[in-house]
C-alpha cells in the first residue's frame, strides 16, 4: 500500500509537467518540427496531418522503447556490478524462458505495428481519385520543370534556376525565373510525373511527400489542396548531374480566380496544348523506334 501510494503522489505531479508542456507546444513541435505547419493555418494537403501523425507517433513509440531500453541497462549496471571483495564471474543467468519470449515477442509487436500503421497511411496516400478537378503532367529535365496543365490545355515550360548577379549574397538566385506551378486551393489534384533523362525526384517539403521521377516509367501523386494558399518551395531530392542544386520550383496555392488568371496568361503567351515526350532525351529506351542490337 505505502509503495502504491508513493507512485500515485510520484505520478501526479509528471502528469501534470506533461500537461503543461504539451499545452504550450507550437503547431510545429506538436508534428515534430516538419515543415508546413505554421500557427493557426491549416495543413498545406489533406495528407499532410496524417504523414506527421505516423512520424511523430513512430518517434514517441521508439523513445519509449529507449528508455526501457536505457533503464534497464542502467540497472544491470548497477544491481550486478562487482562488490567489494567479489573475485570470479557473476552468476549467470541461462535459458530463462519468459524473459526470451519477451524479448522475442515485444520487437516482433513493434515491427508489425510500424507495418500496419504504415501500410494503412500508403494505402490512403496512393488512392488515385476517380474524378480529379485537376490533372497535372509534370516533366523532369535536367536541371528544370516542365508543366502540363493537362484540364486546361495549356503549358508551362520551366528553366534553371538562374544566379541573381545584382545580390552580393552568395547562392542567391532569379526568384522570378523559378519555374512556379499554379493550383488552386479546396481542389483534388493528380500530378502524372515523367523524366526527359535521368532519375530526378519531385520534392515540395511542406508536402511531407515527394515522389521520385524515372525515366520509361510514368509515377503519380494524388492529394487535395486546402485552404491555405502561399508559395511552397520545392526541388530535386535525388542526385541527377552537375546541376542538381538548380533544379529549384515553386508550388503555389492560389485562389481560383488567380489561378483562371495564371492560364490565361499562358494562353495568352502562346503555351496552348501540351508539351511531349519528343523533347525527351533519352532515345534509346523501349518505345522509341530506336535500332536494337539484331539490327
Amino acid at each position: 500500500m505505502r509503495h502504491n501510494r508513493r507512485l500515485r503522489w510520484a505520478a501526479i505531479p509528471i502528469a501534470a509537467t506533461l500537461a503543461l508542456v504539451l499545452a504550450g507546444c507550437t503547431q510545429a513541435q506538436l508534428h515534430g518540427f516538419l515543415p508546413g505547419f505554421v500557427e493557426g493555418e491549416q495543413p498545406v494537403t489533406n495528407h499532410t496531418d496524417r504523414i506527421s501523425g505516423l512520424w511523430v507517433t513512430s518517434w514517441i513509440v521508439l523513445l519509449i522503447v529507449g528508455i526501457v531500453v536505457w533503464g534497464l541497462i542502467l540497472w544491470a549496471v548497477i544491481v550486478y556490478r562487482r562488490r567489494k571483495g567479489q573475485t570470479g564471474l557473476p552468476v549467470q543467468l541461462r535459458y530463462n524462458m519468459p524473459i526470451e519470449i519477451f524479448y522475442t515477442i515485444v520487437p516482433l509487436i513493434l515491427v508489425l505495428g510500424f507495418f500496419a500503421f504504415t501500410a494503412r497511411d500508403q494505402n490512403a496516400i496512393e488512392q488515385p481519385y476517380a474524378n480529379p478537378d485537376l490533372k497535372i503532367q509534370v516533366y523532369a529535365k535536367q536541371w528544370a520543370w516542365d508543366f502540363n496543365y493537362v484540364t486546361d490545355n495549356v503549358y508551362d515550360p520551366g528553366i534553371q534556376a538562374q544566379p541573381d548577379d545584382a545580390n552580393a549574397a552568395p547562392g542567391t538566385v532569379q526568384e522570378s525565373q523559378i519555374p512556379t506551378l499554379y493550383l488552386p486551393e479546396n481542389k483534388k489534384v493528380t500530378i502524372q510525373l515523367d523524366s526527359r533523362d535521368v532519375i530526378h525526384s519531385f520534392w515540395v517539403p511542406a508536402f511531407l511527400y515527394k515522389k521520385d521521377v524515372i525515366p520509361g516509367k510514368t509515377n503519380y501523386m494524388y492529394f487535395s489542396t486546402t485552404g491555405r494558399t502561399g508559395t511552397f518551395v520545392g526541388k530535386c531530392a535525388e542526385l541527377c548531374g552537375e546541376y542538381h542544386s538548380a533544379m529549384l520550383f515553386n508550388v503555389k496555392i492560389v485562389s481560383q480566380s488567380e489561378y483562371d488568371a495564371h492560364i490565361q496568361s499562358l494562353r495568352d503567351k502562346g503555351f496552348e496544348g501540351q508539351l511531349g515526350s519528343e523533347y525527351d532525351r533519352n532515345n534509346n529506351l523501349p518505345g522509341t523506334g530506336a535500332p536494337t542490337g539484331n539490327e
